[in-house]
């Protein structure tokens, strides 16, 4: 299967993402807006698992949360130090 952009396509091992549609391409990565709202970037060393999608089942983003970036993985929380109180003499 050749990934380029525009093609729609199915995740073989998540299923639950529903269909994507590939809207850029790179050398070592595709970037691909799946059904349920998230944009994934998937390695080109893992383009076999990505299989032909049906055009008629992508449903994009709503236009009125098209400008939200949605994150595929949550932020990392900071690490607090702990305070560390010296008493003097």
């Amino acid at each position: 299967m050749i990934i380029k952009r525009g093609t729609v396509v199915s995740h073989s091992g998540a299923i639950e993402w529903g269909v994507g549609k590939v809207v850029e391409v790179s050398p070592l990565k595709a970037t691909i807006q799946f059904s349920d709202g998230v944009i994934r970037k998937i390695a080109s060393s893992h383009y076999t698992i990505l299989q032909p999608g049906d055009p008629d089942s992508f449903v994009p983003i709503p236009a009125s949360i098209a400008g939200v970036k949605v994150r595929a993985t949550p932020k990392r929380q900071k690490k607090e130090k702990p305070v560390v109180v010296s008493e003097t003499a």
